[in-house]
C-alpha cells in the first residue's frame, strides 16, 4: 500500500484546461444528453446509468446504484441527471448528472460528490458554453487525497488510471452560430485485469453534453390576398419597454438554476431576489438616463449570480438584451399585472419567450449589465399594475412597501406604492389624497405625571 501510495503520488499530473475544441459540425443541431453511469468492458453490452437525451428523456433520480449487486466494482448513493434544450434563433442547451457518496473497488477510489454541468447557448450575437460548474469533491484515491483539477491524471498503481474533469468546448459565430460543451466527471481506465474488470474496460462517472445552433432567422413568406377572418380576443396589453437607443437581440447566456424555496404569501407572491439583498427607497429619484429623467423601480443589490425569482404566476416575454436594461425580461401575471426585471448577468433555461412560470421559480440571476455596467451588481425591479398600463411605461407604481411586504411574507395593495407620472409642464402628478390635515396640536412636551397635564391638552379649544 505504501508503494501504491507513493505511485499517486509521484503520478498526478495537473494540467491546465484545455483549449477550445472544435465547434461543432455544420449539420449539428441543438440538443442535450447525459449519463450518470456508463460501465465498458470488451466484449460485453455496457451497463448504463441515468442515460438521457433531449427530448426523449429529461430527467433521472436515483437514490442507490452497485455494480455488481454487492457493489465491489461501484457503488454510488444519491444521484440524477437533466437535460433540457430550446431550438431557434437564440438556442440553448444544458445538461447535468451528479451523484454523491462514490466508491470504486472497495474504497481504493472514492469522491464526496462528483457533478458534470454543461451550459451552451448560441445567438445573432453571440456563442458559447461554460463547464465552470462541475466539481469533483473529497476524492480520495489509495489512502492519498488528491486535488481535484480539470484535467489531471492520477495513476493507479500498476493497473490503470484516474482522469478527472475532462473537458471540451467550442463554438463558432456567424450567421449560424454554435456552441457546445463535454465533460466527464471521473473516467476510470483499466489496462490490467483489476477487481473482477479485465483490462480495456473503462468507467465514467458524470457525462454530460449540451450543444446550441442559432438558427437563421426564416424568410418572409409572400404576402397572400387578405381573407376575412372573425375578430380575434385582444391579447392582453404589455407595459411598453423603455425607450433605448440599439439592437434589442433576443435570448441571452444561461445558467444552471439551483433549487431554492421562497416563502409565498397569502396572495401567491414571493421576494425577487433569492438571499440576501438591500434596497432603499429610489423611486421617482433623477436617472439621466432614464425614460424621462425619473427612475421607474427600485435598486435591489445582492452578489453577481444571486438567484431572480418570478414573483407571481404567470408568463414571461419579451426576454433578451437591450442598451438601457442589459440583460432583462417582464413576467406578466395572471391578474394582468407587469413586472420587469433589469441588468440580469444570465438567464435560467425557464426563461424563454411565452413560457409558464411558478411563483418562486428561478428565472434569472443578479448582474450589472446594461447601462449598470461597471457598478455593483443589482436587480432592478418595477411594478406596472394592470389598472395603470394605460399611462405606458409611467403607469408604474413604487415597489418599496410592497418588497417590505413580499420579504415578511405579507400582503399589500398596489395601491401601497406611490405614484409619479410627470405631466406635460414638467411637475409631478401625485395621486389625490385619501385625507386632509387641518389642524394638529403637539404634546411631546407635556407630561401625563403632572396633575392636570393631560386632561388640559386633550380638552377642546375655542377657535379664535
Amino acid at each position: 500500500m505504501i508503494r501504491a501510495a507513493a505511485c499517486v503520488c509521484a503520478a498526478l499530473v495537473a494540467l491546465a484546461t484545455p483549449a477550445s475544441g472544435a465547434p461543432p459540425a455544420s449539420g449539428a443541431l441543438t440538443a442535450a444528453s447525459a449519463v450518470l453511469v456508463r460501465i465498458t468492458v470488451p466484449g460485453r453490452a455496457p451497463v448504463a446509468l441515468g442515460e438521457l437525451s433531449w427530448p426523449g428523456s429529461t430527467a433521472a433520480d436515483v437514490q442507490s446504484f452497485a455494480y455488481p449487486d454487492d457493489g465491489s466494482i461501484l457503488s454510488l448513493g444519491r444521484a440524477r441527471a437533466r437535460v433540457w434544450a430550446e431550438p431557434g434563433e437564440a438556442a440553448a442547451a444544458q445538461a447535468s448528472a451528479e451523484g454523491i457518496v462514490l466508491s470504486l473497488f472497495g474504497g481504493e477510489v472514492v469522491a464526496a460528490r462528483v457533478a458534470a454541468v454543461v451550459s451552451a447557448g448560441a445567438s445573432r450575437r453571440s456563442a458559447g458554453a461554460t463547464l465552470s460548474l462541475s466539481r469533483v469533491e473529497g476524492l480520495r484515491v489509495l489512502g492519498q487525497d488528491v486535488a481535484s483539477e480539470p484535467g489531471a491524471t492520477v495513476a493507479l498503481a500498476d493497473w490503470g488510471a484516474l482522469t478527472v474533469l475532462t473537458q471540451d468546448r467550442g463554438e463558432r459565430g456567424g450567421r449560424r452560430a454554435a456552441a457546445q460543451g463535454r465533460v466527464v466527471a471521473l473516467q476510470v481506465s483499466v489496462y490490467r485485469a483489476h477487481g473482477g474488470l479485465p483490462a480495456g474496460s473503462e468507467i465514467a462517472i458524470g457525462s454530460a453534453e449540451a450543444v446550441a445552433v442559432a438558427e437563421p432567422r426564416p424568410a418572409p413568406l409572400p404576402e397572400e390576398p387578405p381573407r376575412p377572418t372573425r375578430p380575434e380576443r385582444p391579447s392582453p396589453p404589455r407595459a411598453p419597454e423603455p425607450p433605448s437607443t440599439g439592437e434589442s437581440v433576443p435570448g441571452g447566456p444561461v445558467r444552471v438554476a439551483p433549487e431554492v424555496t421562497a416563502p409565498l404569501t397569502a396572495g401567491g407572491f414571493v421576494f425577487p431576489v433569492y438571499g440576501t439583498a438591500s434596497y432603499g427607497d429610489s423611486f421617482g429619484a433623477p436617472r439621466p438616463d432614464a425614460p424621462g429623467g425619473w427612475h421607474h423601480g427600485e435598486d435591489l443589490f445582492a452578489p453577481l449570480g444571486t438567484p431572480v425569482l418570478a414573483v407571481a404566476d404567470g408568463v414571461l416575454h419579451t426576454v433578451g438584451y437591450n442598451r438601457l436594461g442589459g440583460y432583462r425580461l417582464w413576467l406578466r401575471d395572471r391578474e394582468g399585472n407587469q413586472f420587469y426585471y433589469a441588468h440580469l448577468s444570465a438567464y435560467s433555461p425557464l426563461a424563454v419567450e411565452g413560457r409558464s412560470v411558478r411563483a418562486g421559480d428561478v428565472i434569472g440571476f443578479v448582474g450589472d449589465t446594461g447601462d449598470a455596467d461597471g457598478g455593483a451588481p443589482h436587480l432592478h425591479f418595477e411594478i406596472h399594475p394592470a389598472s395603470m398600463l394605460g399611462l405606458g411605461y409611467d403607469g408604474v407604481v413604487a415597489p418599496y412597501p410592497i418588497l417590505l411586504a413580499w420579504q415578511r411574507a405579507s400582503d399589500v395593495s398596489f395601491a401601497a406604492g406611490r405614484i409619479y407620472v410627470p405631466a406635460a409642464g414638467g411637475l409631478p402628478v401625485l395621486p389625490i389624497p385619501g385625507a386632509v390635515l387641518l389642524e394638529v396640536d403637539d404634546i411631546a412636551a407635556t407630561s401625563g405625571l403632572v396633575p392636570g397635564a393631560l386632561e388640559r391638552a386633550l380638552a377642546p379649544r375655542p377657535r379664535s
